[in-house]
């Protein structure tokens, strides 16, 4: 197994575990969208251009997910966990 495959294997095990803990806070959500940037950058570096552009798209999606979700606890007074 080669150096790209096993980022590859990260990228989607970190997506997955974030995904399963994202209701716990809204930083899973944060570190999911950067589990989906790692697997957008598998898919261009391995050369499967529309897995990397659906994952990037997935980024986006989940970006803007955590700064809803990060405005409601701030406005809810809630103080997000470091």
């Amino acid at each position: 197994m080669d150096a790209l495959t096993l980022f590859g294997l990260f990228a989607v095990t970190f997506m997955l575990v974030c995904y399963m803990k994202e209701a716990g806070s809204h930083w899973w959500t944060l570190a999911f969208a950067a589990g989906c940037l790692m697997g957008s950058a598998y898919g261009f570096l391995q050369g499967a251009w529309p897995f990397g552009l659906v994952e990037l798209a997935w980024t986006a999606v989940a970006f803007n997910k955590w700064l809803k979700l990060r405005r409601i606890e701030l406005r809810n007074g809630v103080e997000p966990i470091a």
